[in-house]
C-alpha cells in the first residue's frame, strides 16, 4: 500500500518487534505517528521489567518518525468524532478518539488491529 499511513500502537509495537504481517501494509508508505501513541508507549516502557532498555527503543523510534502533535483543529476534529460516537452509541478509549481525530485532520489512513475504529465516520482503515 502506498500513501500516508498513521500508526496505531498496535501497529508500532509490531514494527518494533519485527512482525512480518504488517511489513506488506507498511511497504512503500509514508509513516507517521501520533504523539498519542508515543505516550501510551512510553507508558508501556514504564511499566515493563526493561525499563531502560524500551525508553532507548522509544526515543530512537520517536527520532526516526515523523510524529503528530495536536492543535485547535485536532481539538475541533477530536470533539465532532467524539459527538459522532456519542449519537451512535459507539464509545471508543479516549486516547482512541484522539488517534481517530488526527487521522482524519490529516486525510490518513490508520493502521491498527482495533476494530472498533471501523464506528468513527470518514476514517480511512487498514485492518492488519
Amino acid at each position: 500500500m502506498s500513501g500516508s499511513l498513521l500508526l496505531d500502537t498496535n501497529a508500532v509495537i509490531a514494527l518494533l518487534s519485527g512482525d512480518p504481517s504488517l511489513a506488506s501494509t507498511l511497504a512503500g508508505a509514508d509513516l507517521f505517528v501520533p504523539i498519542i501513541v508515543i505516550g501510551e508507549l512510553y507508558y508501556g516502557a514504564y511499566k515493563s521489567t526493561r525499563v531502560s532498555e524500551n525508553l532507548v527503543r522509544l526515543k530512537e523510534f520517536a527520532k526516526a518518525n515523523t510524529v503528530l502533535g495536536c492543535n485547535e483543529a485536532t481539538a475541533d476534529h477530536y470533539g465532532q468524532v467524539q459527538n459522532a460516537l456519542r449519537a451512535k452509541g459507539r464509545p471508543i478509549p479516549q486516547n482512541d478518539v484522539w488517534i481517530a481525530a488526527i487521522a482524519v485532520q490529516n486525510d490518513m489512513t490508520l493502521v491498527t488491529r482495533d476494530a472498533h475504529f471501523g464506528a468513527v465516520d470518514g476514517l480511512a482503515l487498514q485492518i492488519w
